[in-house]
Formats: C-alpha cells, sequence, structure tokens
C-alpha cells in the first residue's frame, strides 16, 4: 500500500513522513537504509561539545567515531534482537552524522564518554590570542 502512494502521489507513505518529523528531512548525502542521529552541540569554555542520542547500543563495539580535515563523522549501528516481537517502533541498522567542527578545533584531541544512552564527545578548541598593534602611517 505504502509503495502505491509513493507512486500515485510521488509523497512517502505515512509512516515515512512521521519519521520525518522525528529525525528531520532526509539528507541527500545520506545513504539509503542509514538513519540519522539525534545530537546537542555546546561551545562552553575552550571546548566543543556534541552530545548524541545512542540508547540501546554498546558503545565498545558499536560505535565509530572520526575526525577527518575538521569533519568529525559519528556511526552506530543497532542490531535486532532475535526475539519475536508483536509490534515494534525501534529502528536497527546504521544511524551515522557528520559535523563540521568549529575552527580551530583540535580534533586529534577529541575525547568520548557514554552514559545513560547519550554519548558525549568533546573537543578542545585552544583561544585564540589576539594582539593590538599600532601601526604607524608615513607621511611621505
Amino acid at each position: 500500500m505504502s509503495g502505491m502512494i509513493e507512486r500515485l502521489t510521488g509523497w512517502p507513505a505515512l509512516p515515512d513522513l512521521f519519521g520525518w518529523v522525528e529525525t528531520g528531512l532526509p539528507v541527500a548525502h545520506t545513504a539509503p537504509g542509514t538513519y540519522g542521529i539525534r545530537i546537542e552541540e555546546q561551545l562552553k569554555d575552550g571546548t566543543y561539545l556534541l552530545r548524541a542520542e545512542l540508547p540501546g547500543i554498546d558503545p565498545a563495539k558499536d560505535v565509530e567515531i572520526t575526525v577527518t580535515e575538521g569533519l568529525l563523522v559519528l556511526r552506530a549501528e543497532r542490531t535486532e534482537e532475535t526475539k519475536d516481537k508483536h509490534h515494534t517502533e525501534f529502528r536497527y541498522g546504521t544511524f551515522t552524522r557528520s559535523v563540521r567542527l568549529p575552527a580551530g578545533a583540535k580534533g586529534d584531541e577529541a575525547t568520548a564518554a557514554y552514559k545513560d544512552g547519550v554519548l558525549t564527545i568533546t573537543v578542545p578548541i585552544p583561544e585564540k590570542k589576539t594582539e593590538t598593534r599600532t601601526i604607524p602611517v608615513q607621511h611621505g
């Protein structure tokens, strides 16, 4: 039925629309079969904090965090349990999110911690010391 609705209207079926409301519109660069990750970002005391909702995963084996040229990529995978289910609204599969780090962030010094279903990534951002310099004007 949902395929027929999409073919007739050009719009996805309602469950997909509800997913968009929950997770945001699909992004063109997201691979098919992957889901987005909800995040919070914060700049505080020379530190960039990224908090990501990742309930029901084992951070030791199901999470991969990489930083390349100022782009932080978070990837997680949640596998489906084999128990019989009558109904589920959980999402299983691969979850990804890419975030551009603030200028000057030291991605190579990033740390991560997982607690109560939330992954927190901390990236130091050294404060830039600005100097004021007086430039003499020559008259000629």
